[in-house]
């Protein structure tokens, strides 16, 4: 019994005497912990432009969706565009290069977009529809805050085909 305690006594003493980190050691620490965050927060910035990449092709795939089903609904002969910042219509008018087209106020078909890079209304939200020996054609022009679709068509809708806005 006596030797136990000799040897507690001795290992309590032992770990009393020993040092703690040195200030090198704990700079060392600190600096990896800092080249740790600046990857961490570079790899977090990518994900979420990413993400609001996604988000625009999204809302483009949708408002296709409803130009499918605005379509399916009211046959549509002539190029038309379905504006869906709009409730009201407006009737074609003019021919050949200084045709307008008829724009289609379809803003019931989808809630308000919202672009995900600047937070408002998106600028531009159309699309034009054709029709092309019984089927249909879909152009998207998408414009926010940084990114737009211009003249898409429908099979074209990825986020690597997103152009940049220019100011």
């Amino acid at each position: 019994m006596l030797e136990k305690m000799k040897m507690i006594w001795q290992d309590a003493k032992q770990l009393k005497d020993e040092r703690g980190l040195t200030l090198v050691e704990l700079l060392v620490v600190v600096v990896i912990l800092g080249i740790i965050a600046a990857i961490a927060v570079v790899a977090i910035g990518g994900i979420i432009e990413n993400s609001k990449k996604d988000a625009m092709v999204a809302d483009a795939k949708q408002m296709v969706s409803a130009a499918k089903l605005y379509t399916a609904s009211n046959p549509v002969e002539d190029p038309t565009i379905l504006d869906f910042k709009s409730v009201t219509n407006t009737a074609a008018s003019g021919s050949g290069t200084s045709a307008v087209l008829a724009t289609v106020g379809t803003q019931s078909y989808i809630s308000e977009l919202t672009d995900p890079f600047g937070g408002s209304a998106y600028s531009t939200a159309t699309v034009k529809v054709t029709e092309n020996s019984g089927n249909y054609e879909y152009e998207v022009n998408l414009a926010g805050t940084d990114y737009k679709f211009a003249d898409k068509a429908s099979s074209s809708l990825k986020k690597d085909n997103l152009d940049k806005v220019t100011n």
